[in-house]
């Protein structure tokens, strides 16, 4: 590893008072909007050449084309569900979401680990982790076969 900079990060232009936060919200909107129309994005939460991620905002765009329900109810809805499987995790308790898969707690037993860089040894305390195993339908629909095979 490298050490990291000490340098100060540079300042950012003065901007007319009163103007800051519509003007920042107008450039992201450009941005975003230049990097869906420039393919740098995953426009509608399609994955393009296997890389890319759908975020929060693709879904609840998706739940409003399909449900017919209005943005801000989708929104309203994906936000529950995803407290709703939080909570669960939380608690402990394995969530099925059926034709994906289900989501766990797992325990990690404490182990000895090595520092990177320094190659000193650690201990690293027990803990829990959440663990992920897809459902056969999903593996069958993305033509996985074994379940220690690798996607790419």
């Amino acid at each position: 590893m490298t050490k990291k900079s000490t340098k100060a990060p540079a300042k950012k232009p003065a901007a007319a008072k009163g103007s800051t936060r519509g003007a920042a919200k107008a450039q992201r909107d450009d941005v975003n909007e230049a990097s869906a129309n420039a393919g740098g994005g995953n426009g509608g939460g399609e994955a393009r050449g296997g890389s890319g991620k759908v975020a929060k905002t693709q879904l609840v765009e998706q739940v409003a084309d399909k449900t017919g329900l209005t943005k801000k109810q989708s929104e309203e809805a994906v936000s529950a569900m995803l407290g709703v499987v939080v909570d669960a995790i939380r608690s402990g308790k394995s969530v099925g979401l059926p034709g994906l898969g289900t989501l766990s707690v797992k325990a990690t037993a404490a182990r000895t680990g090595v520092r990177p860089g320094t190659s000193e040894k650690i201990q690293i305390p027990a803990g829990k982790k959440v663990a992920f195993k897809v459902a056969s339908t999903l593996k069958g629909a993305l033509g996985v076969t074994d379940d220690n095979a690798v996607a790419e």
